[in-house]
């Protein structure tokens, strides 16, 4: 019989009063936050620049450090327990959960982005910026992005298994610093701040994928794009996840995401066939070799003498907008890694994130430059006319079999969200809850409440076209997300020290 936990009320009502009341202040007075917000987000990524790129470049040196270190070894749990999920269902939850639908919308559109407006003062649509362009989307979805999920889930996993608390929640897993004080109000804002991130986070998800699906099912069936649809959209898409969602984490999660992964894997290695095969391959080599080499440059570039912002709006932006969902992540694979060793765990999410999000860039954004290269279709012009989702629908039409490739798209886009969700409103439910020990899950009206919470939000922001706000808002948190990730730093390598060091001293 599944154990269940216990809600704990004095994090679930808080976070849902903060919820409401931010989200209304949020949309009521868009017109004056909105450029506040503009501006708060200019701030962060431009006068913090160098702090998020050095925190990126760190963690990733640092788990590169746990991996081949001694303490690679650690598992979490028992030393002789085994883990909960095969290499390949753990890899598919770990991509579904970490990319989404936000690979699908990014892979096409965001290459395209570099080839005209590319870094190092390069020329716009020139021969050197369609090479920048897959170079720096392998980059922005690669090993640092990876790094920063990765971090969390290390820390809470470790907090959950080997240090006995009880609670999957990020406080709990600051007490290696915080001691007592993480059981108390100040664990409970840091708690009621990852909540909020994760909204935000989502309602990204929701702000890239719905308009997309939207352009699918209107491509596909001559129906005109409204807001009727998009809410048509999330209905179903509650239907799906609700289904899931009751089933809990091992029948439900797991099985969608495998489903998910061979979707994914299926499109992807279609076009690869039935598109420029030997460009594609060609092009990744090529992109590949360019990241490689220049890495260091990548991950340190703020650019100060040229001020083209470049980095500020892509590398920093994402670097913190990763930061800020990683919260999430990190719960949700803290939950699936008992029985793993630290290096297992960070060498599967290191490897199976990046490669993941490579092969959608090399495939889906080499394919999008090649149309682009040839002559074939005009992906830049589409953008500026049609707008991203339009596009990306654009683009898939130019395959062989189009309206079957749309098809196979909106479904698989419609199972990246519901798993997306499932992931979050199992998290929220578990930070909303006073345990979430071995085997124990929140209880199924409460993951429910919080899969609903999301559903009517989205829709009450389709409706008044608040979306935008929020999704920003989320970064505004990016400065105590920066203080959190401090926190779990020196927390595990607290908890490490006495456990492992101290130890084998005596």
């Amino acid at each position: 019989m599944q154990k269940r936990s216990k809600l704990d009320p004095y994090v679930f009502w808080p976070a849902i009063a903060v919820l409401l009341v931010v989200t209304a202040l949020l949309v009521s007075f868009q017109d004056t936050v909105a450029p506040l917000i503009t501006q708060a987000l200019s701030l962060i990524t431009y006068q913090m620049d160098w702090v998020f790129e050095f925190l990126t470049f760190g963690i990733f040196i640092m788990l590169l450090w746990f991996a081949a270190g001694r303490y690679g070894n650690i598992r979490f749990g028992n030393q002789d327990e085994l883990p909960a999920f095969g290499n390949f269902s753990y890899g598919a939850m770990l991509f579904c959960a970490g990319m989404g639908t936000s690979i699908m919308f990014w892979s096409i559109i965001e290459p395209m982005y570099y080839y005209q407006y590319p870094p190092f003062q390069i020329e716009g649509q020139s021969a050197a910026a369609a090479e920048w362009a897959l170079t720096y989307g392998l980059f922005h979805w690669g090993v640092s992005a990876w790094s920063i999920y990765t971090m969390p889930t290390i820390v809470i996993a470790y907090s959950l298994y080997n240090k006995g608390n009880r609670s999957l929640k990020i406080s709990q897993a600051c007490k290696g610093v915080l001691g007592s004080k993480a059981d108390g109000w100040l664990g409970r804002v840091i708690d009621i701040f990852v909540i909020w991130s994760l909204v935000g986070g989502l309602g990204t998800s929701l702000g890239l994928g719905v308009p997309m699906l939207a352009a699918g099912i209107g491509d596909l069936f001559g129906i005109e794009q409204s807001t009727q649809l998009s809410i048509g959209i999330i209905f179903i898409w509650s239907v799906i996840y609700l289904t899931s969602a009751t089933l809990g984490l091992e029948k439900g999660i797991s099985k969608l995401s495998n489903i998910n992964v061979y979707l994914a894997i299926t499109l992807a290695l279609f076009v690869l066939v039935v598109g420029p095969t030997s460009f594609l391959f060609s092009y990744f080599t090529d992109s590949f070799g360019n990241m490689a080499q220049n890495f260091m440059r990548m991950s340190f570039y703020t650019d100060p003498i040229h001020k083209s912002g470049f980095p500020q709006d892509w590398t920093v932006f994402y670097w913190v907008w990763f930061a800020c969902t990683a919260p999430f992540l990190g719960l949700f694979v803290a939950r699936i890694s008992k029985g793993r060793t630290i290096k297992s765990v960070i060498v599967n999410m290191l490897a199976w994130g990046t490669l993941g999000g490579w092969l959608y860039f090399a495939v889906m954004g080499g394919y999008a430059m090649h149309l682009q290269l040839t002559d074939v279709f005009n992906v830049v012009q589409s953008m500026t006319d049609n707008g991203n989702a339009q596009t990306i629908i654009n683009v898939l039409n130019t395959l062989p079999m189009g309206k079957i490739v749309v098809l196979f798209f909106v479904i698989l886009g419609f199972i990246f969200l519901a798993t997306s969700l499932d992931s979050a409103s199992f998290v929220l439910a578990s930070t909303a809850s006073k345990s979430a020990g071995d085997g124990e899950e929140p209880a199924v009206w409460h993951t429910i409440i919080w899969g609903l919470i999301m559903a009517v939000l989205a829709i009450s922001l389709l409706l008044i076209g608040g979306l935008k706000v929020v999704q920003s808002s989320t970064v505004i948190v990016a400065v105590p997300v920066l203080i959190i990730y401090l926190l779990l730093i020196i927390s595990i390598l607290r908890w490490l020290r006495q456990d492992h060091d101290l130890k084998e001293q005596h």
